[in-house]
């Protein structure tokens, strides 16, 4: 409809001859004008005399597909096509517009099903998070193209709530992005089992910067910049001379141990411990070597901690199986994997918290499911049990920077959280050259 409405007035192009295509780039319009002129436009849209009634049609750009070719899949004609890409050409760049861009069309066809080609009556495509441009025929049949450019805000949202259902759940219930949730879950879980230590009744605090429209859009979410949970505290802390972001304590400790308590990222019951059982498919009482999280097909698993790949093959009753070495004589093994993340090959070096592989049900397995173990110096032990060093302290001249950055979080959270006016970035402009 508002492809449709961005063709003004186009029943008093009847009985006219078509006219050269003109560009025109009058100034950006608000959301209010384009609101206003929307519905004007509905109010005069009607039928092009010989054309059927405009209809709503959504374009994406195929690989190997130029714009113009695009376009002309909406049934247009060549002519009309390169006028539309001009039209914009001369305010976009074009060459930007590549496989995968969506963009909403607005097409009136040959009544009667005669044949020939079908007008384009307007287009409507965004060229960045809070930007898009809208073509559409003048009274006189040329094409204009008008931009609309979104006020946005900077936000640094804090977020504090009691843990309902799950942690990560309830984070993105009320608005937290999923990469922001997935690194406060990755945090917390080098301090608690995700399952058994946390409750219903436990609070958390996420503060995280995000860009927002004026119509409330969020359109760029940026990095978490302080999570807490049960009296445990992470500040995103960057290095003065640049190096990798971490996150550390309130007194500049790094609070990354070196290795997570749990493999998944999302904080999944466990459903068997390490220990003696009755084999779910053999019957007979056996000993379990290791634990299993109950976990949908295709969950994200994550290596607890920094090691090499060792193995990623087919083992047996264990399905798809892939082992890590770590640090300190200690090794990972996942089992009934359905698959293994991109690049996951023995002797591949893993970071802590990459995706490693995701759960599945190959091999000796009754449904889906992870069997996580742990081996020290070739001996497979409870994974529940492992305790490994602390992080490394800040000092000096990093620590003071780690102070004011600290202090600097703390007011935005005693603050509530805060806002700023900004720009959102969008496609470059055409080049003079």
């Amino acid at each position: 409809m508002f492809t449709i409405a961005a063709a003004v007035a186009v029943t008093l192009l009847a009985g006219r001859v078509y006219q050269p295509v003109r560009a025109e780039t009058p100034a950006p319009m608000t959301v209010e004008q384009l609101a206003a002129l929307e519905a004007r436009a509905l109010a005069a849209a009607g039928s092009p005399a010989g054309l059927t009634a405009p209809e709503s049609m959504q374009v994406q750009i195929r690989k190997g597909e130029t714009f113009e070719q695009a376009i002309r899949r909406t049934g247009v004609g060549l002519e009309e096509a390169k006028a539309v890409v001009a039209t914009i050409a001369g305010a976009f760049d074009v060459s930007q517009l590549g496989a995968g861009l969506k963009f909403e069309t607005a097409v009136a066809r040959p009544r009667g099903g005669r044949g020939g080609d079908s007008r384009l009556i307007g287009l409507t495509m965004r060229t960045g998070p809070a930007s898009q441009l809208t073509v559409s025929r003048t009274f006189d049949g040329a094409l204009r193209l008008r931009a609309l450019e979104e006020k946005v805000t900077h936000e640094t949202v804090v977020l504090k709530s009691e843990v309902k259902g799950s942690l990560y759940a309830t984070a993105q219930r009320m608005g937290a992005s999923g990469a922001v949730t997935r690194k406060a879950v990755q945090l917390f879980s080098h301090k608690f089992d995700m399952d058994r230590d946390i409750k219903g009744s436990d609070e958390f605090t996420l503060v995280f910067a995000r860009t927002v429209t004026e119509t409330g859009r969020v359109v760029e979410t940026g990095e978490l910049l302080y999570a807490e949970l049960k009296g445990q505290v992470f500040y995103r802390y960057k290095p003065v001379g640049g190096g990798e972001t971490q996150y550390f304590d309130a007194t500049g400790k790094n609070t990354r141990s070196a290795f997570m308590r749990t493999p998944l990222a999302g904080g999944y019951r466990m459903s068997s411990s390490f220990g003696y059982r009755r084999h779910p498919i053999s019957g007979y009482r056996r000993m379990h070597q290791g634990i299993d999280f109950a976990a949908g097909t295709g969950t994200p698993i994550v290596a607890p901690a920094d090691g090499v790949v060792v193995e990623a093959r087919r083992w047996g009753g264990y399905g798809n199986w892939l082992r890590i070495r770590h640090s300190n004589g200690l090794e990972s093994g996942y089992g009934h994997l359905s698959r293994y993340a991109s690049g996951i090959r023995p002797g591949q070096r893993v970071r802590q918290g990459q995706v490693v592989a995701y759960v599945g049900s190959t091999g000796a397995s009754t449904g889906p499911h992870l069997h996580y173990e742990i081996w020290r110096n070739g001996q497979r032990i409870n994974p529940a049990g492992v305790k490994t060093q602390e992080g490394t302290i800040l000092s000096g001249a990093e620590l003071t920077a780690f102070r004011a950055e600290k202090a600097r979080i703390d007011r935005v959270i005693l603050a509530g959280g805060e806002r700023r006016a900004g720009q959102a970035s969008a496609l470059r402009p055409a080049s003079n050259g």
